[in-house]
């Protein structure tokens, strides 16, 4: 977080007294304040005598945060001190020793972490998705801003509402469809929103003050919402059609209008609106999906360093994706972009590399109106198969003998040991990712994976697991996690103030992270960084990022620094 200067600090607290500055999330410090500022902000009889330095709140606040037996509630607690003391929540997790500020107003501080990785996981993936399951049930303090589609009008005022006058980098937007593999959670989807900004600002350096975390509520079809009295959002079948493509325009036209600058994020939207929205926008509008662009991207920069262990090209390799929904044609998608980019074939030549399967198998011209618009370019002609051979990932395996294997299906278990082992019959180092998550849905277990290949796999996960052991040994298993890349991408859309997010950006953003592979330098090493080194690695990802909005000329802010210049 960017400290702000003494002066900075008085000139914005000097407007509250009293109780309005120990209930603000943002300007409480709890015990911290000092006798001058106690005076001065009228505070005396309204927090304990004894002074207690910010260092000294953490110590207290973990060891509060310990003793939570389950995950939910270390994700409840932390949430409630969230809403309490924004700066104490990111201490916590963080632990700066001293401050990192963001370019072109100082150099990068040193930092130094110590809770991230141990609590990565309660705020994010696995355990936010229970939280927002259980969202209207555990409600205490509403957080975010909520849209909803019977009130289309009202659309410029609550933004104004929400941002109080301030300006805006970076919103996230989920219309709650499709959440995590846990499908239409409504409007406890503004959790995931809340959720990716935290991780903006914990990866990335976006101060919480310039975020906006949306959820367009459009209704629900999950009956089991409908039908609880608690429940929070619009008691109403889920909205389709033209009066929904209306409520999101109006939303992207109107925070455009209110907020000129501002990136929008797209998350967790369901299939068959994800593509066309990103679509619609991606040509007039900064804007990014993550769970197609953002999942691509990890994907691909884990696959770039399998493929270096492997000795195999990009352009040469058999890809077999296994789910085809936003996440599996994301990477798709990536996957091509970056062999079209790197190398002179066309999408539609790159496109033969990737074999797609979903609830029919695997994906033929001849399912037609079945194929999304995302899935139709990578549908298979059907004299390529044998005639009345079988579609299954098994039979599509034992055909196409795929270098890599990827899973984005939420089926569990799918990645069967009859499947791997036929796989790893023909290739010597299989690739193998499975990516759903939460950690209940994915295809198979890292463990097994190992055992079925005599430990010749090459894996990735989507959500994390324990190390493997082998011969005595542990070897760590990476994550595809989109924290690694996502605020990096942010980061550097919001400095350079490009007008658009394009491919080119997001092939130089994969190639930054896979640079930063252990396995680079040692093949037994995880594939992807530990999410400890996740800050570093966004600063390179933003550099990346920016470097290309400057070279396609999109990049809108004056005076970026040029390679070999350093600003302070």
């Amino acid at each position: 977080m960017v400290q702000l200067l003494p002066e900075i600090q008085a000139s914005l607290l000097i407007k509250a007294q009293g109780k309005e500055v120990i209930t603000s999330t943002r300007f409480n410090k709890g015990s911290a304040f000092t006798e001058e500022e106690r005076r001065l902000f009228k505070l005396h009889g309204l927090v304990p005598p004894n002074i207690h330095t910010l260092d000294e709140q953490v110590y207290r606040t973990y060891q509060q945060y310990k003793g939570y037996e389950d995950d939910l509630g270390k994700n409840t607690f932390l949430a409630s001190m969230k809403a309490q003391s924004e700066v104490l929540y990111y201490k916590v997790i963080l632990h700066l020793r001293t401050v990192i500020a963001v370019w072109p107003q100082c150099s990068l501080g040193q930092l130094v972490q110590t809770h991230l990785k141990e609590i990565f996981s309660i705020i994010y993936t696995p355990t936010e998705g229970d939280a927002i399951l259980n969202y209207s049930r555990l409600f205490r303090k509403a957080e975010g801003c909520f849209l909803n589609i019977n009130d289309q009008d009202g659309i410029e005022e609550s933004l104004f509402n929400f941002a109080s006058g301030q300006d805006i980098d970076y919103i996230v937007v989920s219309d709650g469809e499709q959440i995590l593999g846990l499908g239409d959670q409504g409007v406890g989807a503004i959790l995931i929103s809340i959720a990716k900004l935290v991780l903006s600002t914990l990866c990335g350096g976006i101060h919480p003050s310039r975020q906006l975390p949306v959820v367009l509520d459009c209704g629900t079809d999950n009956e089991t919402l409908l039908k609880d009295d608690l429940y929070l959002g619009l008691h109403q079948s889920r909205a389709r059609g033209e009066n929904y493509d209306q409520f999101v325009d109006k939303f992207v036209k109107t925070a455009r209008k209110v907020f000129p600058r501002a990136y929008i994020h797209f998350e967790d939207f369901g299939l068959n609106n994800a593509r066309r929205i990103l679509d619609r926008f991606r040509c007039h509008v900064p804007c990014f999906n993550d769970d197609i662009q953002g999942t691509g991207c990890v994907c691909l920069a884990a696959l770039l360093a399998a493929f270096h262990i492997s000795d195999i090209k990009l352009e040469d390799a058999r890809i077999v994706i296994y789910g085809s929904g936003s996440a599996g044609m994301g990477i798709a998608d990536q996957i091509v972009d970056a062999i079209a980019t790197e190398t002179n074939q066309s999408k539609a030549e790159a496109s033969k590399r990737i074999w797609c399967l979903d609830k029919p198998g695997l994906l033929v011209r001849s399912l037609g109106n079945q194929l999304t618009s995302a899935q139709a370019p990578f549908a298979r002609e059907d004299d390529e198969w044998p005639r009345g051979k079988a579609t299954d990932l098994l039979t599509v395996v034992q055909e196409v003998n795929p270098h890599v294997l990827i899973g984005t299906s939420t089926k569990p278990k799918a990645f069967t040991e009859d499947i791997i082992r036929e796989m790893a019959k023909h290739v010597f180092r299989p690739i193998v990712f499975p990516l759903s998550n939460p950690t209940r849905l994915h295809e198979a277990c890292p463990k097994d994976i190992n055992h079925w290949t005599n430990g010749r796999a090459l894996i990735a996960t989507g959500s994390p697991f324990p190390p493997v052991e082998r011969h005595g040994m542990k070897y760590e298993i990476a994550e595809c996690n989109n924290s690694t890349c996502f605020p990096g991408i942010g980061l550097g859309v919001v400095l350079s103030r490009t007008r658009l997010v394009s491919n080119k950006m997001l092939v130089a953003a994969v190639k930054a992270l896979a640079s930063r592979s252990p396995a680079l330098q040692d093949p037994s090493q995880p594939l992807l960084p530990d999410v400890e080194d996740v800050r570093e690695i966004s600063v390179d990802i933003a550099r990346a990022v920016i470097r290309t909005a400057v070279q396609e000329g999109y990049a809108q802010e004056k005076n970026i620094p040029r390679e070999g210049k350093r600003a302070g």
